[in-house]
């Protein structure tokens, strides 16, 4: 589903460089002007990874920084680690750990941005439910994918105990795992990832389900700035949008990658109206950058989790 979305994606940029017209018009019109985005919670350059992630203060000194920029949507996942074995229930140490992550954050942030306390799929439905407990008094905006993506019955399970909206589907493709989803009313904020869901028709197709429960729209992003592009575009033009996500400020390698940068403004993303998807790959840049590892973004951990000492997830 990767490759088909990608092929899908740009087949969208095709046609509309083609009627020199922005994708957005092509799929029912610019219904949003301004897209709300949110960024992780990341490290700056001075400080080490291994330790920000675990901290919760480095976190909530960062927040500031993130919110003073404009943005009012933060992303942070201090849950410990998801593993080959997952669905487990949570350690206590990382119920507390999660707890005060969200504790100091509201209280440097104030009333000056929604957290969004994200995780990986990694606890069995009543786990899920003791960690939505441990959440609830820091009024989250959500609690991303609590429980595995395979069985919404049980995310649904979740859903009906935690006063805290559940957002799920950046693991997810096509409309009939979404239509489960909320069937079931296991989620009422939904994550497809364009770049693995179907691409962007696909994309509308679930937004109008999703329009139909009463459920909103919040695009994943997972594979940098030409799935941002696409995701930008359906945005724009869907009535239930809730807020987008960004890679910080789309600054940086990211910016370098397309002929114009993505127009981040205060908090939002500024849809482009240029032909297609708005904006060129620069080729050059990215021949000159292969990615020449190993490893995944994210990685399960294949050592069973570990109750008797800390977890610790180098944040996602």
């Amino acid at each position: 589903m990767g490759a088909f979305s990608a092929i899908e994606m740009a087949c969208w940029d095709i046609v509309g460089k083609a009627l020199e017209q922005p994708v957005h018009a092509l799929i029912g019109g610019r219904v949003n002007d301004r897209l709300r985005s949110y960024t992780y919670l990341y490290p700056d350059d001075s400080q080490d990874a291994a330790t920000f992630y675990g901290d919760p203060d480095l976190s909530a000194a960062r927040a500031v920084e993130f919110v003073d920029m404009g943005f009012t949507a933060l992303k942070f996942d201090p849950a410990g680690p998801y593993t080959v074995n997952d669905p487990h229930q949570p350690a206590v140490i990382d119920l507390d750990r999660s707890e005060r992550f969200c504790k100091a954050i509201r209280e440097a942030v104030g009333t000056r941005a929604d957290l969004l306390f994200g995780t990986h799929g990694q606890f069995t439905a009543s786990g899920a439910i003791r960690m939505a407990q441990r959440l609830a008094p820091y009024d989250p905006l959500w609690f991303e994918e609590p429980t595995p993506p395979e069985m919404p019955e049980e995310m649904a399970k979740v859903a009906r105990q935690s006063v805290v909206p559940i957002a799920a589907g950046e693991r997810l493709t096509t409309k009939y795992e979404f239509a489960r989803v909320l069937q079931t009313g296991a989620a009422s904020i939904l994550q497809p990832a364009l770049g693995r869901v179907g691409g962007i028709w696909e994309a509308k197709k679930i937004a109008a389900l999703a329009e139909v429960h009463y459920a909103q729209m919040a695009p994943h992003l997972y594979c940098g700035p030409i799935e941002a592009l696409a995701n930008i575009q359906f945005a724009a033009s869907v009535p239930n949008f809730l807020v987008l996500e960004s890679i910080q400020t789309f600054g940086g390698f990211h910016a370098q990658l397309l002929d114009v940068p993505i127009h981040w403004e205060e908090g939002y993303v500024i849809p482009s109206d240029r032909p297609g998807l708005g904006h060129e790959l620069n080729e050059e840049v990215a021949r000159a950058h292969p990615y020449d590892g190993t490893r995944l973004h994210l990685e399960m951990q294949d050592e069973p989790y570990n109750y008797s000492s800390e977890n610790r997830f180098a944040g996602g």
